[in-house]
């Protein structure tokens, strides 16, 4: 581990408090020269640590700098371990979670970055994730799946990510089948679930749950098409500096749920909080648009629709949109 590693680690233990140079040379048995070079590189890398005469330096409690440093403490203890990973800029998480699953990564391991140059929707869509604003995270999990039960887990991330929106906000979030997050009707948050399987027998080796959710992004700088469809979660609130402990939050939540799929809790809070169920809905299956009414979802995380010939289908994929919300726009 680096000296500006050590540094930062110490530091974010106890932001907001001051500690000294001299401690931290002591602490880490370094020079305080060295101490001092890897403050300023900190403060290079957008880190707001003040230093007071007589007192030391101390990381303010504003600071918002992502790191495996800053979201460890808020971890539950069974996964204070995980592998973390943060990176300045990268094209996907996602991308780089299937790089590490090849490597052998274990369960619970972790990618971020402050931004993302090709972060990845639904259906081959771009996600928009401008550096700084947001939680772009992939997560790994090695669930003991078969395929078609896979859907569960974008599910359960769903609900996982919903429970730690609440902790943060007092809007009412909710959650579009299959893996949208709204609020105020505004999307917040998507989730990309990929698996990485074996085809030999049929199940799942690795599930990577890629998470874009906006914290902080304004209105004037989302692009124009986005504007009437985006939101952010602090859109309105003042209180900026809760990303690493957000992330903690979906981390903890995400990885409870997952190990714990077979009793299925997650689903009557999924229906609970549903924006789509009991309205009529429009959705694409096989490059075919129809129309029908969102009625269930049932114990494998499907979508029950009733058509409008009065059958009933179970969809577990697919594109789907309130008919009122697309008629207006």
């Amino acid at each position: 581990m680096s000296v500006k590693t050590e540094v930062l680690h110490i530091l974010e233990r106890y932001k907001g408090e001051s500690i000294s140079g001299q401690e931290l040379a002591e602490k880490l048995g370094v020079s305080r020269t060295a101490v001092w070079k890897a403050i300023n590189s900190l403060k290079e890398e957008g880190y707001e640590i003040n230093g007071v005469s007589n007192k030391g330096y101390s990381l303010s409690i504003s600071s918002d700098v992502l790191s495996s440093e800053g979201i460890r403490p808020f971890l539950n203890n069974e996964y204070k371990d995980i592998p973390i990973t943060v990176h300045k800029t990268i094209g996907s998480t996602n991308t780089e979670a299937k790089l590490l699953t090849m490597k052998n990564a274990s369960h619970g391991t972790v990618v971020l970055s402050e931004e993302q140059t090709s972060g990845r929707g639904r259906m081959g869509r771009s996600f928009y994730s401008p550096s700084s604003s947001g939680i772009y995270m992939s997560i790994i999990l090695k669930p003991n799946l078969n395929l078609s039960s896979s859907v569960l887990v974008t599910t359960a991330a769903a609900v996982g990510v919903l429970k730690a929106l609440d902790k943060f906000t007092d809007e009412k979030s909710q959650i579009k089948w299959v893996n949208d997050i709204y609020i105020n009707g505004k999307k917040v948050c998507g989730i990309l679930t990929e698996a990485v399987t074996d085809f030999e027998s049929g199940t799942v080796e690795s599930l990577i749950v890629g998470i874009v959710l906006n914290v902080k992004t304004k209105m004037e700088d989302f692009p124009d098409e986005l504007k009437d469809k985006a939101g952010s979660l602090l859109l309105n609130q003042n209180d900026n500096s809760i990303r690493s402990q957000l992330a903690a939050e979906i981390i903890n939540n995400i990885l409870s749920i997952s190990e714990n799929l077979e009793n299925k809790e997650f689903l009557k809070i999924y229906k609970n909080r549903s924006l789509i169920l009991g309205k009529q809905i429009i959705y694409t299956k096989n490059n075919k648009v129809e129309e029908a009414c969102a009625h269930d979802i049932d114990e494998f995380g499907r979508l029950v629709i009733l058509k409008n010939d009065g059958k009933i289908e179970h969809l577990s994929s697919g594109e789907v949109s309130i008919k009122n919300i697309v008629q207006e726009k």
